[in-house]
């Protein structure tokens, strides 16, 4: 396996989506063999997604073992060690956001490698990272995060893509950039979620909505 930027990128967002996914089907009770299908599509929705708008295909986890192993140790040492996790909606929340992070960036990585313009990549980037927490959620029956005017979730990650090519024309190397771009989408998941920090929505006579009722 070629360890480039990507590849280990992908890997930890997996992971992270992993747990997320596998945290939620817990807290819904699912079974064990439900638990693991959760992991996994929440881990592969975005990817899979990017990867035929791309034409990338077979898709990367059909093609790469590494994905289906880390998928299987994600869900695996959630399920471990879920008797001591006393806060389980903040567990598969902060996971949830961590991989928002990675895959953001990891989308944006694979649009470059492609050569593609500043918005197909921010708009690669958001796809990977919001696509799998979609599929989780309808499953799941939860409210959509990327659908509902609650939460800062695809725009946090778009926010993060648009920062790495402002940094990335000022200069900033590569190796801080990609971490730095990381953690911005971290934090303003974080912050929005932390101050309840919502996009307004206009209703069907054209009032203008800021906060949820």
């Amino acid at each position: 396996m070629n360890w480039d930027v990507f590849t280990v990128l992908d890997l930890l967002g997996t992971l992270a989506f992993a747990v997320s996914g596998a945290s939620l089907a817990i807290k819904k009770e699912f079974d064990v063999f439900g638990v693991y299908v959760l992991a996994f599509v929440t881990s592969i929705g975005g990817g899979t997604v990017r990867d035929i708008l791309i034409g990338n295909t077979p898709v990367e986890w059909m093609s790469n073992n590494a994905i289906i192993i880390t998928i299987v140790i994600g869900a695996s040492l959630t399920l471990i060690f879920n008797p001591i996790i006393s806060k389980l909606n903040f567990f598969v929340y902060l996971f949830d956001a961590m991989g928002l992070g990675l895959f953001t960036m990891a989308g944006i990585q694979k649009a470059l490698e492609l050569e593609f313009s500043i918005f197909i990549s921010i708009a690669l980037g958001t796809i990977s990272a919001t696509f799998g927490g979609l599929i989780r959620d309808i499953i799941t029956g939860e409210k959509p995060m990327l659908l509902t005017r609650k939460e800062i979730y695809a725009l946090a990650g778009a926010s993060g893509g648009i920062l790495y090519f402002v940094w990335r024309h000022l200069g900033l190397p590569e190796e801080v950039n990609v971490p730095l771009t990381i953690v911005t989408v971290f934090l303003i998941r974080h912050l929005t979620h932390r101050f309840k920090v919502a996009l307004p929505s206009v209703d069907e006579n054209g009032k203008w909505k800021f906060k949820e009722h």
